[in-house]
């Protein structure tokens, strides 16, 4: 099975495994149209549309995705799309919380 991750930034399994960065990002298009002030700070409404740099599907080839790419990509029928795992309670982190590595994945 191939996995290509398609984030910007390489991802750790905790058995040392790592999927560096593939140079092309998934994303999801963005639209944003303002939604008033507070406090003098504006509010913008955000709406989401398609994925951007997702390819097509290809047999025996897993894509490593956001959470939020691999939510459009499920409304979409894909299921070759999986995210790290960061909502487990084994993933490891550094002495400021951020996540260094994580058990798996998630469909």
């Amino acid at each position: 099975m191939k996995i290509i991750n398609l984030t910007p930034h390489s991802i750790v399994i905790n058995d040392g495994t790592v999927f560096p960065p593939s140079g092309t990002v998934a994303r999801v298009a963005t639209t944003q149209v303002p939604d008033g002030v507070a406090n003098g700070v504006p509010i913008m409404k955000q709406t989401y549309g398609d994925i951007v740099d997702l390819p097509a599907p290809n047999p025996d080839t897993i894509y490593i995705v956001s959470a939020l790419v691999l939510s459009a990509a499920k409304a979409v029928g894909r299921y070759d799309c999986v995210a790290p795992n960061t909502a487990s309670s084994d993933c490891v982190r550094n002495d400021a919380g951020q996540i260094i590595s994580v058990p798996g994945f998630v469909r």
